[in-house]
């Protein structure tokens, strides 16, 4: 393998600029000297992925996460800062990139409605000048792979959700690309379709080799199929790290929930160090902050307050944990 980095982003930034209605001026002066506002989408970001690595790039709506996709595939270019993806410039090497990496977007299709998914992937095989020999065999690889022997040959606006998404995603591997960007690949699917998914996903990157550069908001996507979490918020990179170690970042705050043994029916002001997370007659939910009080400590005080049948105590999980990151000033990160 080469030593060049699959992705390799350094001081990576993108500013939009648009004109704004003076409103104290008059139309022809807004019409000939506009008044210009300037947006920063991207704000000087740099990381880098290597070939195989399984990386989530997730943020709040509107953190700069699809802007900074369209610059990797050379969609948009950017104001400063260099990217080079597999040893490429997306800004001038765009069409040689095209041949290398694949994109899947979960509420845009690729395919071709009024025609059967054979069609789509022949396609797909053509436009990456793929000889012919070659595009029956890879589809013939993919249909198998990706279960789609009882689909193949009908139209894809008869597929399901779950079968186009997979359709989606085989598409887009039908050259054999070195990366593949996924936006929201889960997105409307139900749990057992999202399982399937993410199980096709690991086994190409683990028998490919395939990089896979995910964003999503679905939790399941990220704890499932990334080793490694981005997080961008307000265009600021606040968080890079393994995605098991998102849950230390949180990691001293407990949770307590307390079962009645009949009904709470009044909430005590807690000891400093403790809140209230949830309160109802018929459970509530402290949140323990450890830098201040043990949690068994914790748990003592609480029984001596409430009556309860059943007492258990557990970490944040990884939705709340993201949620909070991004609710943080990333001035303050």
């Amino acid at each position: 393998m080469s030593e060049t980095k699959a992705l390799k982003i350094h001081n990576l930034s993108k500013i939009f600029s648009f004109s704004v209605k003076d409103q104290r001026a008059g139309w022809m002066r807004n019409l000939l000297k506009p008044h210009t506002k300037a947006v920063k989408a991207v704000d000087d970001i740099s990381f880098s992925v290597e070939h195989g690595e399984k990386i989530a790039f997730i943020g709040p709506n509107g953190a700069g996460k699809s802007t900074t996709i369209k610059m990797l595939t050379g969609i948009l270019f950017p104001t400063s800062g260099s990217i080079s993806v597999l040893g490429l410039d997306p800004t001038k090497d765009r069409k040689r990139l095209a041949y290398q990496i694949g994109t899947v977007f979960g509420q845009r299709s690729q395919l071709l409605p009024n025609l059967p998914l054979t069609d789509s992937l022949e396609f797909f095989g053509t436009m990456y000048d793929m000889p012919g020999k070659e595009i029956q065999k890879r589809m013939a690889e993919l249909t198998h792979l990706f279960e789609m022997d009882s689909f193949i040959d009908q139209p894809v606006r008869k597929l399901s959700l779950g079968q186009r998404m997979r359709a989606e995603v085989a598409a887009s591997l039908m050259h054999k690309p070195k990366i593949i960007f996924l936006d929201e690949p889960t997105i409307g699917l139900d749990v057992v379709a999202k399982k399937s998914l993410r199980d096709l996903l690991l086994k190409i990157n683990r028998d490919e080799k395939t990089t896979i550069f995910l964003t999503s908001h679905d939790v399941g996507d990220i704890e499932t199929l990334c080793d490694r979490t981005i997080i961008i918020n307000h265009g600021v990179l606040i968080k890079d790290l393994p995605t098991q170690e998102l849950s230390k970042t949180f990691a001293y705050e407990k949770y307590i929930d307390l079962i009645p043994e009949d009904r709470f029916s009044a909430f005590p002001e807690l000891s400093a160090g403790m809140r209230y997370a949830l309160k109802n007659e018929d459970k509530v939910t402290v949140m323990v902050d450890m830098t201040k009080m043990s949690l068994q400590e914790a748990m003592q005080k609480l029984l001596n307050i409430f009556r309860v049948e059943d007492i258990d105590a557990y970490n944040m999980d990884l939705e709340t944990i993201i949620r909070h990151i991004y609710e943080r000033d990333p001035d303050r990160q």
